[in-house]
């Protein structure tokens, strides 16, 4: 089953190109397009006439060097979201315990509350 093509026309250095894309990407590749555009005018803006292809190339190594940089930053939280995960997970374990030391040291003052009780007054209960 194959997707079905749309095509768009895009301007990009003052050229017109036909592009195909999957029916549905149409407007995100007018903005890709765009945007390419609109590095390439910034950079002749800079530069003045280096050369079309020139200033592409510096185009795509600027989208390509953010590109880059994007996926160090994702690498970088997601392993952030491991390690609170692991926290998490280390703190699941110190409140089981904390939880399970707090019923015992409630058991124990319960037990020497009934001894108190017991010993005072011969059984009779102080309220």
């Amino acid at each position: 089953m194959s997707e079905a093509t749309s095509h768009v026309n895009v301007t990009i250095n003052g050229r017109q190109y036909r592009m195909a894309c999957e029916e549905g990407q149409e407007e995100r590749l007018i903005r890709l397009a765009d945007d390419l555009a609109a590095r390439i005018v910034h950079l002749r803006e800079k530069f003045g006439e280096i050369g079309d292809a020139r200033l592409i190339v510096m185009a795509a190594l600027m989208v390509s060097d953010e590109l880059l940089d994007t996926q160090s930053r994702v690498t970088a939280l997601e392993q952030e979201r491991d390690a609170l995960r692991q926290g998490g997970a280390a703190a699941k374990v110190v409140e089981t315990a904390v939880v399970a030391a707090l019923n015992s040291a409630a058991e124990r003052i319960e037990k020497t509350t009934q001894v108190l009780n017991r010993t005072i007054g011969g059984g009779i209960a102080i309220g």
